[in-house]
């Protein structure tokens, strides 16, 4: 699963979090600081990898006319042109890849502006933050499902309407507390 821009708010709490709780990893300032950290990093890794998709998809319209006589798949010209396009950009796409370099720039970040502080190995550090990311990718499409159930089962909000997503967002919230993740 890939991380979308809607997740970058929990998935940077859930970071902090988990690294305040590492027991090995100390906090010289607030835990809303290092979360600030992390959501500024995700958000331009994501803000990137739109742009390489923005791009990926122009060379495919400006080309559709040829793809077309040459009865190429569309989706699957996408991922090689993403691929190109990202390649030539130094960006990674695979996940794990990504998610370390991800860790590391978050790690190193909040190090180097005296937000935290750890007297182990990097990696053992790192491995906190990129934990944090591959727990909370498992568990989100569980929660969002219990909250769909939930607002479901009562009839009193509109799917859509603004009550609705202020509803949505407030259970999201709850469960994610439940979880220690918020």
């Amino acid at each position: 699963m890939r991380i979308k821009f809607p997740h970058i708010p929990y998935i940077s709490r859930k970071i902090a979090i988990d690294m305040l709780n590492s027991g090995f990893i100390k906090f010289n300032k607030n835990i809303e600081s290092v979360s600030k950290v992390a959501d500024e990093i995700l958000r331009e890794d994501l803000t990137k990898e739109r742009a390489i998709e923005e791009r990926a998809n122009e060379l495919l319209e400006e080309n559709s006319e040829n793809m077309y006589i040459m009865q190429v798949d569309r989706k699957n010209m996408f991922w090689m042109v993403k691929k190109r396009l990202a390649d030539d950009a130094g960006f990674v796409l695979n996940h794990e890849d990504r998610y370390n370099n991800i860790s590391h720039a978050i790690l190193e970040t909040s190090w180097k502006k005296d937000l935290i502080d750890y007297k182990i190995s990097e990696n053992k550090a790192r491995n906190v933050i990129y934990s944090s990311i591959e727990e909370y990718l498992k568990i989100f499409v569980n929660i969002e499902n219990l909250v769909y159930d939930t607002l479901d089962e009562n009839k009193k909000f509109i799917p859509g309407s603004d009550e609705y997503d202020l509803e949505f967002q407030k259970l999201y919230e709850m469960e994610l507390k439940k979880r220690g993740m918020f």
